[in-house]
């Protein structure tokens, strides 16, 4: 029911863009669980931050690269769908923070590596965890203008890029894999997808790696007041209006979303969203905080995956997905769960 008391329509949601669904959704976390104790900082300040974040373990292997966190959960994705990975129309990779070489191809060799021989390869990024967006809109963009696309695989493998895992004042990195196969129908339909940026902020996180052993590479906020205050009222009042527009121009209201999930960045964080949004967070998100921590671009779809297994949401159901990044950059998604009605 929407606020004004009405049944909302299939009609009455937005369908200027082409119909893009999630046919198959697939993770891959390492076996390797680490408790929040055993990681590192590097004083009794951040220890203490550390230990209120409301993490309990994280995933992580020092072993395994981004491109093969991705691969593994593409294998699975296409497993799912029943499809081989010559069949895939194309692959967008969201980058790695760091990747392994410069000026090689983790998005190429990911192709190699699946055997997508004939998918249309490339990388998008820049946006930190909102990296996902521009990811899901290219998507939508390959099937929007070619009906002979079928598929597009969108993958990411997450790792943190400094050897500490505890960005400060934030959260903690585990590792993990994500891979969506995006076509035009399937189990979680994109009805809308809404990004902002502000360059103002593109540096507030930094890692100085030039002439630096990896192992002294950290993760740093150029100015921890710019990120608690400044930045945190700028993603209220953004994330606020991107929200009344976006239900605004899908003809709905607030009693018409079940559901609302982020990711996953502390409890604190939660509590930020929820008064600032006057929104109740699915109980998915924190249960996946307390287990994975934060898996970057990975969090919010796997807290939606979460939700839908633990059946706090129907099919039919319509939910908002949110994302913020420091860099900074907002998005949301709106989304339905099971469609009642193909979307092709």
């Amino acid at each position: 029911m929407s606020e004004e008391g009405t049944t909302v329509s299939p009609q009455a949601l937005r369908h200027g863009a082409a119909p893009v669904a999630v046919r198959s959704a697939a993770w891959y976390l390492p076996e390797r669980t680490v408790p929040i104790t055993g990681i590192r900082t590097l004083d009794e300040t951040e220890r203490a931050t550390r230990d209120g974040l409301g993490i309990d373990t994280v995933r992580a292997d020092d072993g395994l690269d981004s491109v093969t966190l991705a691969e593994r959960a593409a294998r699975r994705a296409l497993e799912q769908a029943g499809l081989d990975a010559r069949e895939v129309g194309a692959l967008v990779m969201v980058e790695s923070r760091a990747q392994e070489t410069f000026l090689s191809s983790e998005a190429t060799r990911l192709q190699q590596r699946l055997g997508a021989e004939n998918a249309i390869t490339f990388s998008v990024g820049g946006l930190g965890c909102v990296s996902i967006t521009p990811a899901l809109l290219a998507a939508r963009g390959l099937l929007a203008a070619d009906p002979a696309l079928d598929d597009v695989l969108v993958v990411h493998g997450s790792k943190p890029a400094a050897a500490l895992r505890y960005r400060h004042p934030v959260t903690v990195n585990g590792d993990g894999g994500q891979a969506l196969l995006v076509s035009r129908s399937g189990r979680i339909r994109l009805h809308d997808i809404a990004q902002l940026t502000n360059g103002r902020y593109w540096d507030l996180f930094h890692v100085d790696y030039r002439d630096r052993p990896t192992a002294q590479w950290r993760e740093r906020c150029t100015d921890p007041r710019a990120y608690s205050f400044r930045l945190a009222i700028e993603t209220r009042n953004r994330l606020s209006s991107m929200l009344d527009d976006l239900l605004r121009r899908n003809g709905i209201g607030r009693g018409d979303v079940s559901g609302f999930v982020s990711q996953n960045l502390s409890t604190g964080s939660f509590a930020f969203l929820e008064d600032s949004l006057d929104i109740e967070l699915l109980p998915a998100c924190r249960q996946n905080l307390r287990r994975y921590g934060h898996l970057g671009p990975n969090d919010v779809f796997l807290n939606l995956s979460t939700a839908i297994d633990h059946e706090d949401l129907a099919p039919g159901d319509l939910a908002v997905m949110i994302n913020v990044s420091p860099v900074a950059a907002w998005s949301l998604l709106l989304v339905e769960t099971d469609p009642r009605k193909d979307v092709a």
